[in-house]
């Protein structure tokens, strides 16, 4: 039986298309989750997706959070299930308290869509463990609210444990704290980043396939669990 993942879309949600073929691409059945439904269908996995989820009322992510179908995802994020929240979806991670610290304006103010060379920090999660550490991989990325800002006693902790999982190469492209592009939870089963593996998973479409590696991490993790 074929690991089952959930793609959440919001209103105002981009992305859950790109995640689901992502998903598909990695031998996983895709399974469409709804903001308003608290069902997670019995799914094994869940991706929070990009995109402006409420058109980025008030903050990025702060009205998504309390969505029905995110207290379904909160409780199973806590009972172990690998949870990966993408740009606007780790955001809503980090407003929801599955992960820590906080998403801002970029430096300079400006929306941002290039190709980001990150460097994996960490391959010891549910969704990168199909990575060398230290290898360095190429995923787009497009945001406007990217800076990742936590303070000081918080970014020691998180480096301290190993909890980066992604920092950027070549330049810090939105002035996150410490370069950091993406960082995981304590158990390693929740992961959020602002740069899109799901647009980086055909090299004849992507930049790169680079991004698929996180999409089969998370398969390996289920299907060995």
């Amino acid at each position: 039986m074929s690991a089952r993942i959930g793609v959440i879309t919001f209103p105002g949600t981009l992305d859950d298309g790109d995640a689901a073929r992502a998903a598909r691409y990695a031998d996983a059945e895709a399974v469409p989750l709804w903001h308003a439904d608290e069902d997670l269908k019995g799914v094994d996995a869940v991706v929070v997706p990009g995109g402006f989820s409420y058109g980025d009322y008030l903050r990025a992510g702060v009205i998504a959070r309390f969505a029905p179908v995110m207290s379904s995802v909160i409780e199973a994020a806590h009972k172990g299930m690998p949870v990966l929240g993408i740009c606007n979806g780790f955001q809503i991670l980090c407003e929801a308290g599955l992960l820590p610290g906080a998403m801002i304006r970029n430096a300079g103010l400006h929306f941002i869509c290039r190709d980001q060379w990150l460097r994996v920090e960490n391959n010891d999660t549910a969704w990168t463990t199909r990575y060398d550490k230290d290898a360095e991989i190429l995923i787009p990325m497009k945001n406007i609210d990217g800076c990742f800002v936590a303070e000081q006693a918080t970014l020691d902790e998180l480096e301290g444990e190993g909890r980066v999982v992604f920092r950027y190469v070549g330049g810090n492209p939105n002035g996150s704290r410490n370069d950091i592009a993406g960082i995981r939870s304590e158990n390693g089963r929740v992961v959020g980043l602002m740069p899109h593996p799901e647009h980086a998973i055909d090299a004849l479409t992507g930049p790169s396939d680079d991004g698929l590696g996180m999409f089969y991490s998370a398969v390996d993790a289920l299907v060995s669990a």
